[in-house]
């Protein structure tokens, strides 16, 4: 199965809406949780790395590359 990529600032889309109509979130923390926000509504939720990765339907709008650090 592919893994789809992700990263933080992403805009992604998940398999059913939220409650307020929106189908996009924002993903604005990683680790083995991941917290998306509501782009309607701004309502957090964070959830296991897993089942996020279950629930993701495709990334909508991915965030600027980050810049070359030393």
């Amino acid at each position: 199965m592919e893994r789809k990529q992700f990263n933080l600032g992403d805009i992604v889309e998940m398999k059913k809406p939220h409650p307020c109509g929106k189908n996009a979130w924002k993903v604005i923390r990683m680790g083995m949780d991941i917290r998306i926000k509501c782009t309607g509504c701004e309502h957090s939720v964070m959830i296991p790395r897993l089942e996020f990765e279950r629930k993701l339907k495709k990334v909508l709008v991915h965030a600027a590359a980050p810049e070359n650090e030393d």
